[in-house]
């Protein structure tokens, strides 16, 4: 079995083309290009290298802070 490492460009038969973004003896986790993070058992998982390049992703924008709510007048 190969030893992967973070970075890692990968191919696993369900979800493609995917990066190593976690490698431990109980877990490996892989962000696929385009089926997002899933975690997998190390022992059990399935693996191809590939020379393929990541896509280029949109940077993730910031969370913007809600505005707050002008109270309401009361009727009299």
């Amino acid at each position: 079995m190969k030893a992967w490492t973070k970075g890692d460009r990968v191919v696993q038969p369900t979800y493609g083309p995917g990066t190593l973004v976690e490698v431990n003896e109980h877990h490996t986790v892989i962000d696929f290009d385009e089926h997002g993070r899933r975690v997998f058992s190390t022992r059990l998982v399935v693996l191809q290298a590939t020379n393929e390049p990541a896509p280029a992703k949109a940077p993730r924008k910031r969370a913007t802070k809600a505005k707050p709510k002008e109270p309401k007048e009361a009727k009299a």
